[in-house]
């Protein structure tokens, strides 16, 4: 892991969740030992999830029965980042949001008013009932000058029954409908890397983000100053590192091979 330590000391940890934590519900060989070294060393972290229809109370009690213990302020979803980054942008305004609890409960936290009268912005989230109704309202306020907002540009997501829509493909519907495009949110926008290290004080140089994917996790910790360490328990396999134009400070089988830095107990790690 020299790589990794090069530099100043690693302080504070980012990690994705699916793929990286967990696969849908069923917890990954050396998670929860993972979090667990995080907890005993001290160091701050958060666990990532560009998914937006669970609170991080939700995501806490789903990690929980996965036999994880993440506390509920170290889970920072996309609809954080979405609602820090409006109330930074426009404090006590006004959205119509295409969402669940995830999203709404975030907005309203942040003192925004839900409302499809004259909002501010339209928000879309993920939902497992897309309604065309809820859609087709999204259209006409981002028509009528609404500014668009995405929690995440992911495509689709996964399911034990195959892929689900998620709030890429839709947003790409409204897209088309409107010719107006949205700003995405999540990974792979390194705002979400901002946003969280903002949340946990952290600095960049002494950061290390731990994802399954290279074309969000690790590029948008790549371009938010991070170290980067691509897990191979998730979506892009080992063959198809190379194919891409950068690289992850480390490349490991899987987030147990971790668990000795962490806990301070490989060579030079920092404390």
């Amino acid at each position: 892991m020299s790589s990794l330590l090069t530099g100043r000391p690693v302080e504070t940890w980012l990690t994705d969740m699916d793929g990286v934590l967990v696969h849908e519900e069923v917890p990954i060989p050396g998670a929860t030992d993972f979090i667990q070294a995080l907890k005993s060393s001290g160091r701050r972290f958060l666990v990532l999830t560009n998914n937006s229809i669970f609170t991080p109370r939700d995501l806490r009690a789903r990690l929980l029965g996965s036999g994880i213990d993440v506390p509920e302020d170290a889970i920072w979803t996309s609809a954080l980042a979405t609602a820090q980054f409006l109330v930074d942008q426009r404090p006590q305004g006004t959205a119509y949001v295409v969402g669940e609890a995830g999203l709404t409960t975030a907005l309203h936290d942040v003192g925004y008013v839900l409302t499809d009268r004259d909002p501010d912005y339209v928000v879309l989230g993920e939902t497992r009932t897309y309604s065309f109704e809820a859609i087709t309202r999204a259209i006409r306020l981002v028509a009528a000058g609404a500014r668009f907002i995405a929690t995440n540009p992911d495509p689709s997501g996964p399911s034990q029954q195959g892929l689900l829509p998620a709030t890429g493909s839709v947003a790409a519907l409204i897209s088309t409908a409107t010719g107006r495009t949205p700003y995405f949110i999540g990974k792979p926008n390194p705002l979400m890397m901002r946003s969280a290290l903002n949340r946990i004080d952290g600095h960049s140089e002494s950061t290390v983000m731990v994802g399954d994917r290279m074309d969000t996790d690790i590029i948008s910790g790549l371009e938010a100053g991070l170290r980067t360490v691509l897990v191979t328990t998730g979506s892009t396999r080992p063959e198809q590192i190379e194919t891409f134009p950068y690289r992850p400070t480390e490349v490991v089988d899987s987030i147990a091979d971790l668990v000795a830095l962490v806990s301070g107990t490989d060579a030079g790690a920092g404390s």
